[in-house]
């Protein structure tokens, strides 16, 4: 046993002798900020979503009184209809607890728009989201239609497919083939899962866009490196509400 431990010692020394270095599995640039964004999805009965839209639009000061709204959107194209998509801005996770906790001791929100409303509503989803370091919210030129492409990307983060990610979006807005609004990494909710927003004048100005951008080398040749990243893509056509911040 001596003998064998003597052994281990002379194989293990040079291992600890050797300098110990720390390095950070994070290669690409970091979320630094507080703020993030609230995506929220509200699945409503088709018989009550006139009603509930009539009823927000009414008392949606009731609600912006208390958080920032973003945007507030029906779904056109893209999966189950019948449904709003709406973003919320706060300053951090402490801003939003203050936030409900207000909304919870204001009587008028619960009569004039939780109650009245519960009752048209199937099913909701929430998932919180950062912009991605390397983007900012941008602004629509004018009125117009949304996609929200959503990526499912390959487990490992941004440090494994952020670089090729950030190359294939870029090519797009550059070349002005549409116009992007906002790049958002998930925190909270299905995780590597990346949501951009984009602005167009309209559901044909889109597809015409989306057509020229399949020809581009420069696109073609972005896109084809981000793919190796990715395991699923969807997207959705959004109409603005009239009380919408992005129109």
């Amino acid at each position: 046993m001596l003998a064998l431990r003597s052994g281990l010692r002379k194989v293990l020394a040079p291992w600890a002798l050797a300098p110990q270095v720390c390095s950070s599995f994070a290669t690409g640039r970091r979320q630094t900020e507080g703020t993030f964004y609230e995506f929220c999805t509200y699945y409503l009965k088709p018989s009550k979503m006139k009603e509930f839209m009539k009823n927000f639009k009414k008392n949606v000061h009731l609600r912006t009184a208390h958080s920032e709204l973003v945007g507030y959107w029906s779904v056109e194209l893209g999966g189950r209809i019948n449904r709003v998509f709406h973003i919320w801005k706060y300053d951090n996770f402490a801003h939003r607890t203050a936030v409900f906790k207000a909304l919870a001791s204001d009587p008028e929100w619960h009569e004039r728009f939780l109650i009245p409303n519960l009752a048209s509503i199937d099913k909701q989803e929430s998932e919180i989201v950062y912009l991605v370091p390397w983007c900012k919210m941008g602004t629509p030129p004018k009125e117009g239609v949304y996609e929200l492409a959503t990526f499912l990307m390959k487990p490992g983060g941004p440090a494994l497919w952020g670089d090729p990610f950030e190359r294939a979006i870029t090519a797009h807005a550059k070349q002005g083939y549409t116009e992007l609004i906002g790049v958002f990494h998930t925190e909270y909710g299905k995780l590597n899962r990346v949501h951009v927003l984009w602005w167009c004048e309209n559901a044909d100005s889109r597809a015409a866009g989306r057509h020229r951008s399949h020809e581009d080398p420069r696109v073609v040749a972005a896109v084809r490196e981000s793919v190796n990243y990715l395991d699923i893509q969807q997207n959705m056509l959004l109409i603005p509400e009239s009380f919408s911040p992005l129109k």
